[in-house]
């Protein structure tokens, strides 16, 4: 008789578990890129890359506060393991969501599925006699190290001359190259972000449809939602993966804070009366914000999961539709809380805790250069853009042109 499957309580604890080890692993994993085979094997054991995979197909069907609280505790050890972890586990999401019965049966059923994903376009999708072909390649494909698969997008071109057509696709690892081009970053080293080459890719037909990550209509339910009777797999993406970054910034300012306690504990005061940091009131007033600010942003960040979640139940249950508004408004409330987490590391936790203990290899240090990427990346960095979407959505205005 098989274990029965573990609760999410107790893959959360699983996660906190391994802190000791994620921590001092960090050097390890900087170099090689990506978190060592024997983390790998730990994460399997435990179960967290079936979090999302269906239960039809023998995952755990969990749901998005279950993955946040995970991916949280990884990035309290380290932020690039969290990084690479959950972008790999994040995508059955997707798949499971969108994709026909016919490609979930082939991806799912050997029960090893994990996904790096980018969604920008690799290059070029043609179809051929039997499915299709992919050529190109794509850079910062989070997740790829221990990936079986990739979900990434295509561009098919126009057979009379007009717009390339947007391919949302899957493709095996023994389709697609993982180059060894990641890491001169000054953070993020060990998140492995590396480029994928596609050279004569050849996929099923039904492992590629026409379609756009961003904006995946979903009104009414989907495959997913049909094939698994939960509304959870009827959801949009954008929201999706704004609050799977979050997750990991506001993780990481958490073992940010524990650095800083542990520094107050055993620090002196720089200036008389000389004391221990922890009995300084201006060191407590310096941490008490920094707590402060991050419990407000950790529960923005599973609000907005909540409230995603909500979407997902009212899209199929009340015949609500989850509109591309929402989706937008809620991963709107995702980058405030990245936002806010490089606030809080940059500010109150960099500014005041002292010159003397910023070295190279200190672990503080380590997560200010991986939150420094965080706060540079893509998504955070179109936030005014996402801004004006979000307003033309609630007051009916066309939507700008973006995409592909």
């Amino acid at each position: 008789m098989s274990e029965p499957a573990p609760t999410p309580d107790e893959l959360v604890a699983r996660a906190a578990a391994l802190r000791p080890r994620l921590i001092e692993s960090q050097t390890d994993t900087e170099e090689r890129r990506y978190f060592s085979p024997e983390l790998h094997e730990a994460f399997l054991e435990a179960g967290f890359y079936d979090v999302y995979v269906p239960r039809r197909y023998g995952g755990l069907e969990y749901d998005v506060p279950t993955w946040l609280r995970i991916i949280q505790e990884i990035a309290r050890g380290c932020p690039s393991t969290a990084w690479c972890l959950g972008l790999s586990m994040n995508h059955a999401l997707q798949v499971a969501s969108w994709f026909p019965e016919s490609a979930q049966e082939a991806v799912f059923s050997g029960g090893d599925f994990r996904a790096g994903s980018v969604a920008a376009p690799v290059g070029s999708i043609t179809p051929t006699d039997d499915g299709w072909q992919i050529d190109g390649k794509v850079a910062f494909a989070s997740g790829s190290p221990y990936a079986t698969y990739y979900l990434g997008q295509a561009l098919r071109p126009s057979e009379n001359g007009g717009e390339p057509e947007l391919m949302l696709f899957l493709a095996p690892r023994s389709e697609w190259e993982m180059l060894d081009d990641w890491g001169a970053l000054i953070g993020l080293k060990g998140s492995g972000s590396h480029s994928i080459r596609f050279d004569g890719t050849r996929i099923p037909a039904d492992w590629a449809m026409p379609g756009n990550m961003g904006d995946m209509p979903v009104e009414g339910g989907t495959h997913g939602s049909r094939l698994h009777g939960n509304p959870m797999y009827s959801g949009r993406a954008m929201v999706i993966f704004t609050v799977s970054l979050a997750a990991v910034m506001v993780g990481a300012v958490w073992g940010a804070l524990d650095e800083y306690e542990q520094l107050m504990r055993t620090k002196m005061t720089a200036f008389p009366p000389v004391r221990p940091r922890i009995s300084d009131e201006t060191n407590q007033r310096w941490y008490g914000r920094a707590y402060t600010r991050l419990r407000t942003a950790e529960a923005a960040m599973y609000d907005c999961a909540r409230q995603h979640m909500e979407c997902c139940r009212a899209n199929v249950e009340d015949g609500v539709p989850y509109t591309y508004g929402e989706d937008h408004a809620l991963a709107g409330i995702a980058r405030e809380v990245m936002v806010a987490c490089w606030d809080i590391i940059n500010h109150d936790i960099w500014e005041t805790v002292g010159a003397s203990v910023l070295r190279d290899d200190a672990r503080l240090v380590r997560i200010f250069r991986d939150m420094a990427i965080g706060a540079a990346h893509r998504n955070p960095q179109q936030r005014e853009f996402f801004w004006g979407e979000i307003a033309r959505a609630k007051l009916g205005e066309p939507r700008a042109t973006w995409g592909y």
